[in-house]
């Protein structure tokens, strides 16, 4: 094992000089520097000889296999273990152009492959979810409005400026595609008075948010569906909103998604779609091999598109965009509060799921947080209203979205 990695280990000290110390064989007897430092702040154990083929040609996905599959052990600060991952993958593999390159991967979505995508990420259990999320459990960016906001209240606000931007108004009918465990109808229906429908593919998510919502004595207001966006046909509604949901439709069906939105649009009706997208302006994937790390162990078949790609498609579905506002710097905050619980409540999310979903989800949270920080991904907010209307149904100005402040 030495002879395979000294020289690698020797490029790496060459190039990058880690802080980081890699051991193996029992109680990690031999190990190896990739820097100069008196102390490491990363340490790697090699348990199983396997590793050796994804650390000496590392990306992001070669390294987080490694570790998810318990090849590899990693003691340090997760923002330590992110910033080693990325000086391994710039300066522990020799120079390639397709190292450093984006894919561009096409998924033909069917109502069973989008399903069962679904199901693998999200019915993982509510309980795990449980522990990292805000109370309640809302999975997708968060609105800090001032920066100093507890994730609990950036939850709520980023409900409040979706459905403040849509203009919300009592007795109107709202469908919610991708409704997750329920909060945003339910706040919708609470505070604005609307109808409500939302869809999830989700069972564990159906089973709660129709749960919370007997709770909350909505019955007669909200209803849950366990449906595919495609099969819903009873619009009109006044108004749409999508959050976090699009990421699963997939590039090649952009365009119909939105057209289906559109059909099922009141025709002064108001859509908001809340979606992560890709900083590459050909759609293309993370770079450093994470966009393969995340569909393989993460989320399956998901393809995110550049929010040009995204304007673009929802004109061919018949949406004129009135106001897109990126909230990239929100999501890489929101991660961060995640990825801190996960830690915090670590022996408990363990307990939990077993020792590989554990890992992916360690590594995925603060992954995330560091894509987001960097720009590697985005997150749009988009509102739009039907297309070929005339101009005097459009608001002067976007201040109430804001309000007076």
């Amino acid at each position: 094992m030495e002879m395979a990695l000294l020289p690698w280990a020797q490029r790496v000290r060459r190039k990058a000089n880690l802080p980081v110390r890699l051991s193996w064989g029992d109680a990690g007897a031999h190990s190896l520097s990739l820097g100069d430092f008196d102390e490491p702040r990363v340490q790697i154990h090699v348990r199983d000889d396997e590793a050796l083929r994804l650390l000496l040609d590392p990306t992001l996905e070669t390294l987080g296999q490694a570790y998810v599959e318990g090849l590899i052990d990693v003691e340090g600060q997760l923002e330590d273990i992110l910033a080693m991952a990325h000086g391994l993958t710039d300066a522990g593999a020799d120079d390639s152009p397709g190292l450093m390159g984006r894919l561009r991967r096409r998924v033909a979505h069917t109502r069973e492959l989008d399903s069962d995508a679904i199901r693998y990420h999200y019915d993982v259990s509510n309980a795990f979810y449980a522990e990292w999320l805000d109370s309640a459990m809302v999975y997708s960016c968060a609105y800090f409005e001032n920066g100093d906001e507890d994730l609990a209240t950036a939850q709520q606000k980023k409900i409040d400026h979706i459905l403040t931007k849509v203009q919300l108004q009592p007795g109107q009918r709202l469908l919610d595609i991708g409704c997750g465990w329920g909060a945003l109808v339910i706040r919708a229906a609470q505070k604005f008075g609307a109808r409500c429908v939302g869809v999830t593919l989700s069972e564990n998510q159906y089973a709660l948010a129709r749960e919370r919502v007997r709770e909350a004595g909505l019955e007669g207001q909200v209803e849950i569906r366990l449906q595919d966006y495609r099969d819903v046909n009873d619009g009109p509604f006044d108004r749409i909103t999508s959050v976090g949901m699009f990421e699963h439709v997939g590039l090649n069906h952009l365009a119909d998604y939105f057209a289906h939105i559109r059909a099922l649009l009141a025709p002064d009706g108001w859509v908001l779609n809340h979606g992560i997208t890709s900083t590459d302006a050909d759609d293309g994937e993370a770079t450093k091999g994470a966009g393969r790390f995340i569909d393989r162990y993460v989320f399956p078949h998901g393809e995110l598109p550049h929010i040009g790609t995204v304007l673009r498609t929802m004109q061919q579905g018949g949406l004129e965009v009135f106001d897109a506002e990126n909230l990239r710097r929100h999501y890489a905050h929101t991660l961060a509060h995640w990825s801190r619980n996960f830690e915090a409540r670590r022996e408990r999310v363990r307990a939990l799921v077993d020792e590989k979903r554990w890992r992916i989800w360690r590594v995925y949270l603060a992954g995330c947080a560091w894509a987001f920080e960097h720009d590697e991904v985005a997150l749009f907010q988009v509102l739009c209203r039907p297309a070929r209307q005339g101009a005097g149904g459009l608001p002067w100005s976007r201040r109430w979205m804001y309000g007076p402040g």
